[in-house]
């Protein structure tokens, strides 16, 4: 590896860290498949313990060390230089020390994922990152198998989302599924009972649905706010509800997910 000092922000290979945004970052054309922003020593050592490739690190003088140490083995150039100087580039302060641009890993096929899986989670158009993060966290500590995104569903590399995932995004396996009734096939196939938790007339109490629940269960969650979609309640199975005391009718999203897989683990 490379340690490289800044005195300038003029060098050609800092354009991954020129103020992109999560969205540019992804349609960099080169490399193939685009990149992502992880941030913190964890984080990035998560990332490569998961199989992801640096490309290059940016990182605070005291931070230096742990570029190297958490990249070891990777020809990659390590920059450093002053937090003024680094908050220009990127447009806003590194509080955890150091940042990595990533290469984004191929996508799974879903089916590959299912293979062995037996909970699992869905998120039908999830748009908030920090959601998203806060719901990888969750489900990974309580152990999912896999999480499964819809097209609208923000993305789990998104920057946000990572940081507030402590890095689990990076040790779920996940994978983006198309339209609801090719998924509804493809769980099928794969022997999966659809729970979508929602509330309506003809929902099940979750400790009930725990009770005798399938050797494979999907829990479908919906987007802030609207919940899920009509396609999405059609697909499952059951419809499952979290009882609730003082009049509230709904958890946020990312506490639904940790109640819901908690009561099926």
């Amino acid at each position: 590896m490379r340690i490289v000092r800044l005195e300038s922000l003029t060098t050609e290979d800092l354009r991954d860290y020129l103020n992109l945004t999560d969205v540019s970052l992804r349609r960099v054309s080169e490399p193939a498949g685009g990149l992502y922003i992880a941030e913190s020593t964890k984080v990035i050592s998560r990332a490569i313990a998961a199989g992801h490739r640096p490309r290059s690190v940016l990182a605070l003088g005291g931070s230096v060390a742990d570029a190297v140490q958490a990249t070891a083995g990777f020809d990659i150039p390590i920059f450093s230089g002053p937090p003024e100087l680094l908050e220009e580039l990127t447009g806003y302060l590194l509080h955890r020390g150091l940042i990595a641009a990533m290469h984004r890993p191929a996508l799974q096929e879903p089916a590959d994922l299912l293979r062995r899986a037996h909970r699992i989670v869905i998120l039908e158009d999830v748009v908030d990152p920090t959601n998203v993060g806060a719901i990888f966290r969750s489900v990974a500590a309580i152990g999912a198998d896999a999480v499964l995104v819809t097209p609208r569903c923000s993305d789990p590399y998104y920057r946000r989302s990572i940081r507030v995932s402590m890095g689990t995004v990076l040790q779920v396996p996940w994978t983006r599924v198309g339209d609801w009734p090719s998924t509804m096939e493809l769980l099928a196939a794969s022997g999966f009972h659809i729970a979508a938790l929602a509330l309506s007339d003809d929902s099940v109490d979750l400790k009930a649905f725990a009770a005798t629940a399938p050797d494979r269960v999907a829990l479908v969650l919906g987007t802030e706010g609207a919940g899920l979609t009509a396609e999405a309640l059609a697909a499952a199975d059951t419809i499952v509800r979290i009882p609730m005391a003082h009049g509230i009718d709904s958890l946020n999203v990312a506490a639904t997910a940790a109640v819901a897989m908690y009561a099926l683990s």
